[in-house]
């Protein structure tokens, strides 16, 4: 029965070592990890965003030569 008490404990301190050494690196990483993420955020984004927005754009062959008045009658 010691034997198994004795497992128990040495099990829950290397969780508890595990849980403390996850939070230390966290910590100390979150800055760069948060910028890394940012940056592939973006990077998706501007990626994606000119096929969003080019189906949208109107198809123009040539711009008129004169344009209407500037307060409409």
């Amino acid at each position: 029965m010691q034997k198994l008490i004795n497992v128990v404990a040495l099990l829950s301190g290397l969780v508890s070592l595990t849980t403390v050494a996850g939070t230390v690196y966290l910590y100390k990483n979150a800055d760069t990890m948060i910028e890394s993420a940012r940056e592939e955020i973006v990077r998706e984004i501007s990626e994606a965003l000119p096929k969003i927005i080019e189906p949208l754009m109107p198809n123009v062959s040539e711009f008129p030569k004169t344009t209407g008045p500037a307060i409409p009658f």
